[in-house]
């Protein structure tokens, strides 16, 4: 089964299933991840970030959407573009310990050791990993768990097109439908894989018809409509939660960048079309096209926008402030071999 989120609940000609409080809330959440990536992109180009960096820019609706409504026992699995923050704060979680994790700083979630690589175990994030496709395995093993505990759990799998060129990725939908697994499958499609299009990756036109031949029922929904997601994701969440099993959802939105701070911006051998990225920044910025749409229904004016968005920036602002005061990770020798086990060989 395969069904289509359209862009606004007014489209559809009943009433959005979002109550004000949870529009407002989706919203500002936006607005600070937005704000949180404009800011990390000034400390990478200032050269105060530890790694490197994937800007999210215009592309952050459908993180946001689906950590918002998670609950902190929920288990979350962020994609990495934009490193995560803006699923993991919707979640709640303290990200002002991430963003001096990327600086290497102490006062970081892992002490300033991993760059991008995190872990907030009390939040159910258990990680991130730089391999395409390595969170399908666990992402099965915690649905696993969740249901073999005979909790209600939701796991939220986050990732890009990409990962699904991976096995891992096929063998993860298989059991999980076999098994009737709570997992979301959350596919955030830009569009590219580093420097590889959809096209030549995929020969079909959704990636969300791979399900179908699971057993799964999918859905797809515009990643540039916040509201659109959210009622996608609440959905999507409602099923897993009730036993039903997984549910594959794709939230169609474009990279109008590089791949990650200092990379070409190419497809293959060619560079991107760049009118086209200029395009979807000027007329499908998923910020603006919420506001319009609280202006339409009342819940904001142009005043409180600008209002918010000084806070937004503001709280951006104290996050990097808090890195810059924590000392930077200089750990000693014998600190550095704690919590590092050697296997025996024979």
């Amino acid at each position: 089964m395969q069904t289509t989120a359209v862009a606004a609940a007014s489209k559809r000609g009943k009433a959005s299933p979002l109550t004000d409080e949870q529009k407002i809330l989706l919203f500002r959440n936006l607005m600070l991840a937005m704000a949180l990536d404009r800011m990390m992109m000034r400390v990478i180009r200032a050269g105060r970030m530890v790694g490197f960096y994937h800007e999210g820019g215009i592309a952050l609706a459908p993180g946001v959407a689906a950590g918002t409504f998670l609950r902190k026992e929920d288990i979350l699995w962020p994609h990495y573009r934009a490193h995560g923050l803006a699923h993991m704060l919707a979640k709640g979680i303290d990200v002002k310990l991430y963003v001096a994790e990327h600086m290497g700083r102490e006062a970081g979630c892992c002490k300033g050791r991993s760059s991008f690589h995190f872990s907030f175990p009390q939040d159910h994030v258990f990680g991130l990993s730089g391999n395409i496709g390595a969170n399908f395995p666990m992402v099965v093993g915690y649905g696993f768990a969740a249901k073999y505990k005979k909790t209600d759990q939701v796991v939220m799998n986050c990732s890009g097109d990409g990962s699904y060129g991976e096995g891992r990725a096929h063998e993860a939908l298989l059991i999980s439908a076999l098994w009737k697994l709570p997992v979301v499958f959350w596919l955030e499609n830009n569009g590219m894989a580093q420097h590889s299009g959809e096209q030549d990756l995929f020969p079909g036109k959704e990636i969300s018809v791979l399900a179908a031949g699971y057993g799964i029922p999918a859905m797809k929904v515009d990643g540039q409509d916040l509201f659109a997601c959210a009622e996608t994701a609440l959905a999507a969440i409602a099923h897993t939660r009730s036993g039903k099993g997984p549910i594959f959802i794709e939230c169609r939105t474009l990279r109008a960048q590089e791949h990650s701070v200092g990379n070409l911006n190419n497809e293959g051998p060619v560079k991107r079309d760049q009118k086209l990225m200029d395009e979807w920044k000027a007329t499908r910025d998923p910020l603006k096209i919420a506001a319009a749409r609280l202006i339409e229904e009342g819940l904001l004016t142009e005043t409180v926008f600008t209002e918010w968005q000084a806070e937004a920036d503001k709280q951006a602002d104290a996050m990097d402030e808090f890195s810059e005061a924590s000392p930077k990770a200089m750990p000693s020798v014998e600190e550095l071999y704690t919590q590092v086990y050697a296997g025996k060989g024979n």
